[in-house]
């Protein structure tokens, strides 16, 4: 399990019985967990909050707030990001990824590729894109959702590293890129955090289990011949991190495949971890 080794302005104070507890700058939040199985820390005052998200019968849910505000800055480290509770429980960062975003940086300053490109697919708000800029690279960075392309370009400004090295396309992740194949663009990174479930810019379906392998296959046809690294993301708890090594393996030859799971302490009990997804990573020997 790897877990970063600050977050600046986030805390996981406590997590349990299905919930946790969470410090987002000066705010605090309190959401769902299905992973906090265990008992809540009884020394906590788990009522000390500034928002709780509460679940809906029909789905989705809404937080419940005392006058937090819609938005704010937080300090991640590396950069700046917008922390945007959303309905779906969401915050717009995940605190964890810091792991991948250092390595990003230090692959790309060490591989001594001149023009490093790298591509960030179901790209979000643009952690990772902004880690690939932050070490150097090119970046393109492709998302369904306009609104959350919109929020990592501000993050790009926000973190002052909106410049020439960046473009954000909204379109599906698959038909981009075959249009790249078709292109003849090749990247030396790509980085994936692929839904379980999605839909394409147009109404597309993905499903990870069936559309995985085969984005993966599609994705050889655009990678340099001095190819670096891929990352990919799970968050899909049926999805074993080793079925996907087995498929990245079959798939991309040669290089090392190594993959982890990733998680974050809990502030109240730091011999405890809260499993936040794996991590699967394709690099060159």
């Amino acid at each position: 399990m790897e877990t970063p080794d600050n977050t600046f302005d986030y805390e996981l104070i406590d997590a349990g019985e299905g919930e946790k507890l969470e410090r987002w700058g000066e705010f605090f939040l309190r959401r769902p967990d299905p992973q906090a199985i265990w008992s809540k820390n009884p020394n906590i005052d788990w009522e000390s909050f500034d928002a709780v998200y509460e679940r809906s019968e029909s789905g989705g849910g809404k937080w419940l707030n005392s006058g937090m505000p819609e938005e704010w800055l937080g300090d991640f480290d590396l950069f700046q990001m917008v922390i945007r509770p959303t309905a779906f429980k969401h915050t717009g960062v995940f605190p964890e990824q810091m792991v991948n975003w250092k390595y990003i940086i230090d692959r790309i300053k060490k591989s001594g590729i001149q023009d490093f490109r790298m591509l960030n697919l179901f790209a979000y708000t643009g952690g990772a894109t902004l880690a690939g800029l932050k070490g150097g690279a090119n970046v393109v960075h492709v998302d369904a959702s306009k609104g959350m392309t919109a929020v990592a370009k501000r993050n790009s400004e926000i973190s002052k590293l909106n410049n020439n090295n960046v473009r954000f396309f909204v379109d599906d992740v698959i038909k981009f890129v075959q249009k790249e194949q078709r292109r003849g663009n090749r990247y030396h990174g790509i980085v994936m955090d692929p839904p379980k479930f999605g839909r394409g810019a147009n109404g597309e379906m993905w499903e990870i289990e069936k559309d995985l392998a085969f984005l993966l296959e599609d994705l050889r046809g655009i990678m340099a011949e001095n190819f670096n690294f891929l990352i990919v993301n799970s968050y899909a708890n049926e999805l074993s991190r080793y079925s996907v090594e087995n498929v990245v393996k079959d798939i991309v030859k040669g290089g090392n495949v190594y993959s982890s799971e990733i998680g974050l302490k809990l502030k109240s009990r730091p011999e405890m971890t809260l499993p936040c997804g794996n991590y699967v990573r394709w690099e060159s020997k």
